[in-house]
């Protein structure tokens, strides 16, 4: 239901009704139930929490109209580029850029955060809220605008920090695949660590791998119920980290997928579908039982597991101080292919690192396997390239990206590390 509230100096609707689905558009999609206030200069947009999620700027100093800076859960500001729509498209397979202000592996640059009129909102947003106080012309939109007061920004730092507290610490990367719901996932953590501890990865921890009790993850889904509040009917998707959760034992897993989908109330969201996205190792994934792929098909929505390959030569993976073998990479790619066939809601995606100075029989060795190994074009079993080196963006690393993503029989991007 919409309720606008105009004044002399702005406007105030209540409740606007956004997408009810995560749609790929070179406008922007702003999708589930949230408030907009609308000044001369500027527009930001409110959860159901009252909490800044989005804004942008009027002013003709911004960059492009479509362009927009949000808020995550985890309280960073990113913001959304344009980037040229059809170059950032082909790249990473959404019309909008992410751009960050910490170090990241993105290779196409861009620095907003340095613009002054990016940096004035980011920092200035609550006074600019605040000086609206005195306009509201009716009660409804003064109590609003002090709910939106209550929020401040040391406040919702705190929450942030409380969300990080709850799962046991900032989620360092999601999911590639996580960009199919603009990375507005639920973290659920089942499991610590990683079964490996690569010499090349700056990501991952070096706790040792462990499972959680289920106890503890119950009590993780009854605090993310409580912090998300009103707000977790604009969550459809759910995340269940560390790094390796398809190495849980498989009843845990498929358990606490359905305990969270109930218990977060995923499947009654004001968005359709739902989702589930979580990583795999190359071990965890030749070792899965096939009957959790049975079982996990049978889940509500749809299940993405990203697998790190890496590289198909061992000289690669030696270099990389990845502890497994060539042979291992050639079937977890095999099984994946095997995987997307068999199963309809389920979607096995790889990554492989790409770099300047890798051994002249790395590129030839994934081509064996995204190009030569299949006889067409497949839609399913996104295949994502990620550089070594972060924040250092460098032209003949995009030029090797397009040369492998139009040999490439699978659906091919860079991967974009975001953290939550």
């Amino acid at each position: 239901m919409n309720m606008m509230y105009p004044s002399s100096s702005f406007t105030l609707t209540r409740y606007h009704s956004g997408s009810r689905s995560y749609t790929k558009m070179s406008f922007p999609v702003h999708c589930g139930s949230y408030h907009i206030i609308e000044t001369r200069s500027h527009i930001f947009h409110f959860n159901l929490n009252h909490e800044i999620i989005r804004a942008r700027s009027k002013g003709s100093d911004w960059g492009h109209p479509h362009e927009w800076l949000k808020r995550t859960a985890g309280n960073d500001w990113v913001y959304y580029s344009t980037g040229g729509y059809a170059g950032v498209f082909e790249a990473i397979g959404e019309y909008y850029l992410p751009n960050f202000r910490y170090p990241t592996n993105n290779i196409l640059g861009g620095t907003p955060f340095k613009l002054p009129d990016v940096t004035e909102l980011v920092d200035g947003w609550y006074d600019m809220v605040a000086a609206l106080l005195p306009a509201s012309q009716d009660d409804d939109q003064h109590r609003f605008i002090k709910s939106v007061l209550r929020n401040t920004p040391s406040l919702l730092q705190a929450k942030g920090e409380k969300l990080h507290d709850i799962i046991g610490g900032v989620v360092s990367v999601l999911p590639p695949d996580a960009r199919h719901v603009d990375y507005n996932v639920i973290p659920l953590t089942i499991s610590r660590g990683c079964l490996y501890k690569c010499r090349f990865c700056k990501v991952k921890n070096s706790t040792p791998y462990r499972e959680l009790p289920a106890a503890e993850i119950d009590h993780q889904l009854i605090s993310l119920k409580e912090l998300y509040g009103c707000d977790l009917t604009n969550y459809n998707s759910l995340f269940l980290g560390e790094h390796d959760a398809l190495q849980a034992d498989p009843r845990l897993l498929v358990q606490t997928v359905e305990r969270a989908l109930t218990g977060l109330g995923l499947t009654h969201s004001a968005i359709d579908g739902g989702n589930v996205f979580l990583f795999g190792s190359v071990f965890s994934f030749l070792g899965a039982d096939p009957g959790l792929f049975h079982a996990l098909d049978r889940l509500p929505g749809k299940i993405f597991i990203n697998i790190g390959l890496e590289s198909a030569d061992q000289q690669t993976l030696d270099r990389l101080g990845k502890p497994i073998s060539a042979q291992n990479v050639k079937e977890a790619f095999a099984r994946m292919l095997n995987i997307n066939k068999t199963y309809p809601s389920i979607e096995v995606t790889a990554n492989f690192i790409m770099e300047d100075d890798l051994p002249e029989s790395h590129y030839p060795s994934v081509l064996a396997l995204i190009r030569d190994s299949l006889v067409r074009n497949c839609p399913k079993g996104t295949i994502y390239f990620s550089p070594l080196r972060f924040a250092q963006p460098s032209r003949s690393r995009l030029f090797e990206f397009n040369r492998l993503k139009v040999a490439s029989r699978l659906p091919t991007y860079l991967y974009t590390i975001q953290r939550l």
